[in-house]
């Protein structure tokens, strides 16, 4: 969108074109290949995501703490955790990187300033973030991509190789951190803990410092009571699960986001955005270069991430041994899948076949922010007690037909939209109130 051209003037006379005024990328401007890549990564979220809509917490990755443990709820665990369990979510950030960059390179070679649309389009994204993580969903990511994507913002102008290098070393961050909570931290932990549930039985009135210590061993070890009062607590009505949420959610965007959450999400971030200026993700690399990708992504990705997960069964998900170090085989695994799947997609995005199933992936993630929080209002509803009440009642397989229905009803429904709708209903609240004005959202 640009200013209205001025008044016709004498040749002589020298004019100064107006600059051009910041705004929504138009369709034509939209790179497929990343919306296609945003699609596909939004849809394989929720193949995750839908454990902790529909069971305890604990039972996110532990199908011992509940999902059930038949033959087919076990499968499903072993699918979930080998093809989603953390590769999707990092596909998701990388984007979120590159788009980043894209929008700086965009905003820079048309001569407009950036930085203050940027910084307040992440304001807004951190406050419906907040909205959604203390009114609806404690699992939230977009406060984390908020926080991140302003904090990485200066670093938009380095060499795509620096972006990566520098990303890969955030990635890395996290290792030594996990491994000393676990070696150093978690003992402890579970000393204190022991303590005051001994003092308890035996009759003695707990400090705070008692209270708080048993509280801390049960978040990273939950036994049956603490795993029934998260199911009263979504079973019961919205008022008792906004106040049962509150402390947890304070938890995950302030002490997980600055421990391990930053680390991951700004690593993979910053590689995102070296690899949209390599030409990665938009398509450009040759046949050769996707094709090797792919092997070599599921050749190193897929047996980590499985050793990992035998290990965890193995030893029946041990706390101590997933905290120091029975983690490192999928957080490293999951990057090797996530650069195989996007591989994988760039040889589709340019190969001539599934164009209808390209279309509608790509109109999945242009409406990414609508589609995502069309995820928590759609599972909410199912599970929790003010809706249909089905927390804690369905097993993982029978919760993958809920993601199936899902993806369904997105891939049919966002390309049916955007044939009438430039944006999805909160992508245009979003951009409204990033440039500070309603933008119109019929197509002409």
């Amino acid at each position: 969108m640009t200013t209205e051209d001025p008044e016709p003037v004498a040749e002589s006379t020298p004019v100064e074109k107006p600059p051009e005024r910041l705004a929504p990328v138009r369709a034509q401007e939209r790179l497929g290949s990343v919306d296609v890549l945003r699609g596909f990564a939004l849809l394989g979220i929720l193949a995750m995501n839908i454990y902790a809509f529909a069971m305890p917490f604990p039972a996110y990755s532990n199908p011992f703490k509940g999902g059930g443990t038949s033959v087919l709820d076990l499968g499903t665990w072993w699918i979930t955790h080998l093809f989603f369990e953390m590769k999707f979510m990092s596909l998701f950030s990388m984007l979120f990187g590159a788009g980043l960059a894209l929008m700086a390179e965009r905003a820079e070679a048309r001569g407009v300033r950036f930085g203050g649309t940027y910084y307040r389009r992440l304001m807004w994204l951190l406050l419906i973030g907040a909205v959604h993580a203390y009114l609806l969903w404690f699992g939230d990511i977009l406060f984390w991509y908020a926080i991140c994507g302003a904090i990485l913002y200066p670093l938009r102008r380095w060499r795509p190789r620096t972006l990566i290098a520098v990303g890969l070393i955030l990635l890395c961050v996290t290792v030594p951190i996990g491994l000393g909570f676990g070696f150093a931290v978690m003992p402890e932990m579970k000393a204190a803990a022991k303590e005051a549930i001994e003092a308890r039985e035996a009759g003695e009135e707990l400090s705070e410092k008692q209270l708080g210590a048993i509280e801390g061993w049960e978040m990273f070890n939950p036994g049956p009571e603490a795993m029934q009062e998260e199911i009263d607590a979504y079973l019961g009505g919205y008022l008792g699960q906004v106040v049962y949420r509150a402390p947890i959610v304070v938890m995950f965007q302030t002490v997980f986001l600055l421990v391990f959450g930053f680390w991951r999400i700004g690593g993979l971030m910053l590689i995102g955005m070296g690899l949209i200026k390599l030409g990665v993700l938009s398509a450009r690399r040759s046949t050769r270069f996707y094709a090797w990708g792919t092997v070599i992504g599921f050749a190193v990705g897929l047996p980590a991430t499985w050793l990992g997960a035998r290990g965890m069964l193995d030893r029946e998900f041990d706390v101590f041994y997933l905290n120091q170090g029975g983690f490192l085989p999928n957080y490293f695994g999951s990057l090797f899948l996530s650069f195989a799947y996007l591989s994988a997609l760039m040889l589709l995005f340019k190969s001539g076949i599934l164009t209808g199933l390209k279309r509608r992936l790509a109109a999945v993630g242009r409406m990414a922010l609508t589609n995502y929080l069309s995820h928590t209002l759609i599972c909410t509803t199912l599970f929790y007690g003010w809706g249909f009440g089905l927390f804690d009642h369905l097993g993982r397989f029978q919760q993958m037909f809920v993601v199936l229905g899902v993806w369904i009803f997105q891939l049919i429904v966002s390309p049916i939209w955007l044939e009438w709708f430039r944006f999805g209903p909160a992508e245009w609240l979003w951009r409204s109130l990033t440039y500070w004005r309603r933008q119109p959202m019929r197509l002409a």
